[in-house]
Parts: C-alpha cells; sequence; structure tokens
C-alpha cells in the first residue's frame, strides 16, 4: 500500500519535476557541445552564434561582415519539461544538401530555406531549424550536421571594437530603439507588440521573432544596412510600398515558421546610402507595423 502511494506521489511529481529539470538544464552541457558560450537572453532563452568568418561574400562592391548578414544562430528555451530549438544556418550552396540530410537523420526539422541577399558573391543560404527534446542531444544533432559544412566550429577572438565610425545616437534617436555594436555592425533589435507562438508554443524576440536593423559604416557618414522586418498579412505591402519609395530594395520575403501565429512574413532589404537617410527610411517603415514602444 505504502509503496502503490509512493508511486503515485511520484507520477504526480514528475511533470513538475521533469519542468524544473527542464529550466535548470546544465547550459554547461550545451556550451561545451557547440564549442562557445551561449548568451542569455529574456524569457530563459540560450542564444548561441555562429557567424560564417570563413566566408568573403561582396555585394555591391560592400564586402560583408558576418555580423551585418552572415551571423548564422541557435537558440533554446525551456518548455515544460523538455527544451525548444529555434536557429538560422547559414550555408553555401554546396553545404545546403549535406546539412539538411544530416539534421533529418537526427530529428531535426526544417522549417524554411531561402536566400536573403540578391547578387551576393559566393550566395549564401539560410536554413532556418525546428527541434524539441533535451538541450544537449538537441545541440549535438545540429553540431554534427553543421561538421557537413565549413562553418567555424572553434570561435574566433572575441575581441569586440567598442566604438564604430556611424552616429549611432542619431540613428537610435531615429528609431526610438538602442543598438549595439556586434563585430563591427550596429545591430536594432525591434520586438513586436503582439505575442508570437508557433503552435502552442511561444516565441520571444530573442527566439527570432524580433525586426533586425543591422548597420555597417562604410565610411563618411555612408552605411549598408540589411536585415529583415517581421510583418502581419496586412503589413506587408504597405511596408514593401515605404522601403522601395525610400529607395530601399526588398530581396526576399518569406516565412520563418510552419505554425506561427499570428502568421508571419520576414521581408530583407538592402540599401547603400547615408547613414542618416537610410534610418530615417526604415522609422517610415516601422510606422506601419505593430511594434513594442521603447
Amino acid at each position: 500500500m505504502h509503496r502503490e502511494l509512493a508511486f503515485t506521489v511520484i507520477a504526480l511529481l514528475f511533470p513538475l519535476t521533469a519542468s524544473l529539470a527542464a529550466a535548470e538544464a546544465d547550459w554547461t552541457k550545451v556550451d561545451a557541445v557547440l564549442g562557445r558560450v551561449g548568451t542569455v537572453q529574456s524569457d530563459g532563452v540560450h542564444r548561441y552564434s555562429f557567424p560564417r568568418s570563413d566566408l568573403r561574400v561582396t555585394l555591391d562592391g560592400v564586402d560583408i561582415k558576418p555580423a551585418l548578414a552572415l551571423g548564422g544562430w541557435l537558440a533554446f528555451r525551456p518548455i515544460g519539461d523538455d527544451t525548444m530549438v529555434m536557429g538560422d544556418l547559414v550555408l553555401t550552396e554546396q553545404e545546403v544538401s549535406p546539412v539538411m540530410a544530416r539534421l533529418a537523420e537526427r530529428g531535426i526539422e526544417v522549417t524554411a530555406l531561402h536566400n536573403h541577399l540578391m547578387r551576393a558573391v559566393p550566395a549564401p543560404y539560410y536554413l532556418h531549424v525546428f527541434g524539441r527534446g533535451e538541450p544537449a542531444a538537441l545541440a549535438a544533432a545540429v553540431h554534427e550536421a553543421l561538421e557537413a559544412s565549413k562553418t567555424p566550429l572553434q570561435l574566433p577572438s572575441n575581441a569586440q571594437l567598442q566604438s564604430i565610425d556611424l552616429d549611432t545616437v542619431k540613428i537610435d534617436e531615429t528609431l526610438g530603439f538602442k543598438g549595439k555594436i556586434n563585430g563591427g555592425v550596429y545591430q536594432i533589435s525591434v520586438p513586436r507588440a503582439e505575442a508570437v507562438k508557433d503552435g502552442n508554443m511561444d516565441v520571444p524576440a530573442a527566439m527570432g521573432s524580433a525586426i533586425a536593423i543591422n548597420f555597417q559604416p562604410l565610411g563618411n557618414g555612408r552605411a549598408a544596412i540589411t536585415g529583415d522586418f517581421v510583418l502581419t498579412t496586412q503589413e506587408v505591402n504597405p511596408v514593401l510600398r515605404t522601403l522601395r519609395e525610400h529607395g530601399i530594395e526588398v530581396t526576399a520575403l518569406h516565412n520563418h515558421m510552419l505554425e506561427d501565429q499570428p502568421r508571419l512574413f520576414f521581408m530583407h532589404y538592402w540599401a547603400v546610402d547615408d547613414a542618416a537617410k537610410l534610418a530615417q527610411a526604415l522609422k517610415a517603415a516601422l510606422n506601419n507595423m505593430n511594434i513594442k514602444t521603447s
């Protein structure tokens, strides 16, 4: 009788215990598997960067820094009794099929494959992934898939420039959001106002639901910009028209998730011009969207 009662208590407590175990996962094991230390974001998200520092990609005469448009990433978030991983892997054309094959073999779903930029040489491709399970096992599965590419699996020197040749104060004031310097690029993240879900799972900004705006300085106040706007159906064409009216090229439009709520479209863009002028144009596009106020 006592034994049956003990098993009943264990069964009742198991979901809570498992949930706590997921929330308190040993992230040092994930760090060890991925060969880098993750950064802890909001909502318990652990994010890992995989910059393609091995590639030299040029577009319209601009040498693209990895942080501008070649920054692969994985983000892990505890969900109930397991963990969700989402990510965006940056691959060459020759790497796509072998990496995709290994992901499929290891139970990691592919949710999108596309370009972000036009005229880039060599052309990078972006493979979006999703998985659920034990975090170290998920990390191992993606790591093994990346071994089929030339993605650097050991991070280069983590020395970061603390200054950048841009008037970042003016950019922040124009956009209404403060950015950060990363790898010689000024990056701004703008969250949407409404909650985003994939199926029944919350997808916070750190998991890829935020608008990304990146400035790479080119000297004399000029910059190259790219990133993506995260848009509902009703926002797509107003934003597209606004960008084009301001001389910003729309280079891709697609989905990143399979069961997103609301349905979201990711619009990538490219332009080279005066940085202050570009910031004004991006602000005009943001005015057509349901974003959080800073």
